[in-house]
């Protein structure tokens, strides 16, 4: 393996702590703003008023868990699945585009599916509770 900084390799849970609370931030701001403003997400994603519930239950919980390292992979692998799902959706019901179009594109989506795909395959890294 040809390495050019050896020195920064120390600093690899660092980087995937970084790299969680990155993806938490994120998520929990989504799935707050999905039980904050339910009605009007519900409307907007073409899904009933309990499943935004779910799902924003859902994001939070998992971003949640993934910054503190709190069943890490179980929280990963439900953010992995909610993002899938909304990368379907853009896709095959709303018909948008990568980059987007009429609206934004599944790029942030898939994004956020790799860094959580990172997350499970990596366990976290060492700063994680359970």
């Amino acid at each position: 393996m040809s390495v050019t900084f050896p020195a920064l390799l120390q600093l690899g849970d660092v980087g995937l702590l970084l790299l969680r609370l990155m993806g938490a931030v994120v998520s929990l701001s989504s799935g707050w703003n999905q039980l904050r403003i339910r009605a009007e997400r519900w409307k907007s994603a073409g899904a009933s008023s309990g499943f935004t519930v779910f799902r924003g239950t859902a994001e939070v919980l998992g971003s949640t868990g993934v910054a503190f390292g709190v069943l890490i992979q179980l929280a990963a692998i439900g953010l992995i699945l909610l993002m899938l799902g909304a990368i379907q959706k853009k896709i095959f019901v709303w018909k948008i585009g990568f980059w987007g179009g009429r609206a934004y594109g599944w790029h942030y989506d898939l994004m956020l599916l790799v860094m959580n795909l990172v997350i499970l395959l990596t366990g976290g890294g060492r700063f994680v509770v359970l």
